[in-house]
């Protein structure tokens, strides 16, 4: 009779541990994904100016890179910014577009719009993503600017690292060369282009690794406008100097993520528009 209570004891051990087991295997699922299977692509609040959204981000602890008016206006602002935890993490090859966020000042709508670093993070980090430190990003930005809600624009979570926006269209993995040599050559080539005119940031990442902010040509940059200026903080467009390459996210990628409810239409109206971007990019280089 005694063996026969050891055996149940045994069992019924064993069967808590299993449960547990299998708990701890779904918390460590549910910290390293958000709950909703798709996630918005932008986090939108309150309306803030464009001296006020820098001050908060200040106050919050980020670096503001750059203020960019995307249109003659002045309604929609892009503010581009980062943090000593983002550039450290985007410290790796081919992972430096994931350094910094953006800001949307849109005047027009009177709100502000902000990049998700949990959308944007697993899209650019690829398998490097840390969703736990996207997540306090998120959170330092939430103190710093009030409630955020999501965009209507959204992507499956999972599926982002292998975004693309049709059969045939470019991956994250596809970037353009828009030039090879020397990483400090390279980057002096755009500093000196037309006196650097056109370069309005540079971030150094790390050791041999720099993220430069370009403005693309005049007719370029309005294909924003056929598209929707309410995700124009796509722009400035950037480039990274890494590894003896200067390189750019593929346009017809860049675009799509960035416009994830963009339809086949709408797309086809900006049709000769990624070619262009590459032709603005590579000049500097030449």
């Amino acid at each position: 009779m005694r063996k026969v209570l050891v055996l149940i004891v045994s069992a019924l051990l064993l069967s808590f541990s299993g449960c547990a087991s299998k708990s701890a295997e779904a918390a460590d699922s549910v910290q390293n994904a958000p709950a909703e299977k798709n996630v918005s692509a932008y986090l939108v609040g309150a309306y803030a100016d464009a001296e006020a959204a820098q001050a908060k981000l200040k106050e919050a602890g980020f670096e503001v890179v750059a203020v960019y008016e995307v249109d003659k206006d002045g309604k929609y602002t892009s503010i581009v910014f980062t943090n000593d935890a983002m550039k450290a993490a985007a410290d790796k090859a081919d992972r430096g577009f994931a350094a910094v966020l953006r800001l949307l000042v849109n005047a027009e709508k009177q709100e502000i719009s902000i990049t998700n670093p949990i959308y944007f993070g697993k899209a650019f980090m690829q398998e490097d993503f840390n969703y736990q430190a996207a997540l306090a990003t998120e959170k330092s930005l939430s103190a710093a600017f009030g409630e955020l809600k999501g965009s209507a624009d959204k992507w499956e979570f999972e599926a982002l690292p292998d975004y693309h926006f049709m059969m045939g269209m470019p991956y994250y993995k596809e970037s353009v060369v828009l030039a090879e040599g020397d990483n400090t050559d390279l980057l002096e080539k755009v500093k000196t282009y037309k006196k650097g005119k056109d370069m309005l940031f540079e971030l150094k990442i790390g050791e041999g690794r720099t993220l430069i902010g370009y403005e693309l040509g005049s007719r370029t940059s309005k294909f924003v406008k056929k598209i929707g200026y309410q995700n124009s903080e796509l722009l400035p467009y950037t480039v990274l100097i890494e590894d003896g390459k200067a390189k750019a996210l593929a346009p017809k990628y860049y675009i799509a993520i960035s416009y994830p409810s963009l339809t086949m239409g709408e797309f086809m109206t900006i049709a000769t528009v990624p070619g262009a971007i590459e032709k603005d990019l590579a000049k500097p280089f030449k």
